[in-house]
């Protein structure tokens, strides 16, 4: 997997208020290990600025751009220390995720989005605020957390970027045999270990996909992909009862993960059981109100179901709210004008 790439300037002053040197830990929140053929994706990330050691004041935002590999432009969001930017409808491929400040590059990092399913990936950028200039010159290399990372050297690793390619070029068969002769020698390897899972489910060996993403759960118990596919891979075969368990480690694990939240409330619902998967649904609702629109949809069927016509309404305005283009709103319109109640006047005593 990439490495982050640390970037300091190294110019001449631009304002009174220096720009002092920005180093870059890259905290990976969640390091992206399945392909496939979907898009779609949210890229999304906490930026934080950590300030304990200078006095100075900081800039009150800063610029996140989004890259192709090949240098195209995609997005530009600008953000405040402690916030969080987010791509929506990111495709498969990688990508560059530059930060900037006052027109100043500062920070980059490669991201790899890609997945066999539409879900959200996570990179969260940590910044260090540094006021001595005279260290500009020799600041030592950060250290790069990646909790999700696999360090793996020689063969294997080789092996590895050779099957991440073959799959980028949808040769599953010879990628699932080169990362099952990593597994073979190192079977720690939790992403290779996914790879393979999704290997073999683009190959449509759904056996033994299920295996290799079990395995890599075994090997790291809160690697949200392999969570998250295995719970995908369960629901297309209707055992919605024994998707609840990796489902739930998904979200325990990455509750901020709209995607986890989503898929588990939904599992509920159609297991029967809706006052479980509300919660899920509103969570993830909350962490991803465009995204995840949908939920509005299952649960205004919810509340239907249960008789409760006008909090279905509600959800059906809301839902009607972010995505007026709906091919079905005139049904929904009909259903909020008749169970809606309209607003009480308010009485004011004399």
């Amino acid at each position: 997997m990439n490495r982050a790439r640390k970037f300091s300037e190294t110019g001449p002053v631009t304002r009174a208020i220096a720009i002092a040197l920005l180093a870059f830990v890259l905290l990976i929140t969640r390091t992206v290990a399945a392909h496939g053929q979907a898009g779609g994706h949210t890229l999304f990330g906490d930026v934080k600025v950590d300030e304990k050691n200078v006095e100075e004041v900081l800039p009150l935002s800063f610029e996140i751009l989004l890259y192709t590999e090949g240098g195209t432009l995609l997005g530009r969001q600008t953000v405040t220390n402690n916030s969080r930017y987010r791509f929506l409808n990111v495709a498969n491929g990688r990508y560059d995720v530059v930060v900037e400040v006052e027109a100043s590059e500062v920070a980059r990092v490669r991201v790899l989005v890609q997945s066999a399913y539409k879900t959200d990936f996570r990179q969260d950028i940590h910044l260090e605020w540094r006021a001595d200039a005279a260290h500009r010159q020799r600041v030592r290399s950060q250290t790069v957390s990646a909790d999700d990372f696999y360090d793996r050297a020689g063969r294997n690793k080789s092996l590895f970027e050779r099957a991440q390619r073959l799959l980028d070029n949808r040769d599953y068969r010879e990628a699932a045999s080169l990362l099952t002769q990593i597994v073979d020698t190192d079977p720690r390897d939790f992403q290779a270990w996914t790879e393979l899972g999704t290997a073999h489910l683009m190959g449509g060996d759904m056996a033994e996909t299920e295996k290799a993403y079990r395995r890599a759960i075994q090997e790291k118990p809160t690697f949200v992909l392999a969570l998250l596919n295995l719970g995908r891979v369960l629901i297309t075969q209707k055992r919605y009862a024994e998707s609840v368990d990796p489902l739930r480690a998904a979200t325990e694990a990455h509750p901020d993960s709209a995607e986890a939240q989503f898929l588990l409330g939904q599992t509920y619902l159609r297991l029967k059981q809706g006052s479980k998967g509300v919660p899920y649904l509103n969570e993830a609702l909350r962490l991803d109100p465009q995204g995840k629109a949908d939920a509005h949809l299952l649960l205004a069927a919810l509340y239907d179901g249960a008789g409760l016509k006008e909090r279905a309404a509600i959800e059906y305005e809301h839902y009607l709210a972010k995505r007026p283009d709906y091919r079905d709103r005139k049904r929904l319109e009909r259903y909020i004008s008749e169970h809606k109640k309209p607003p009480q006047p308010s009485h004011q005593e004399d």
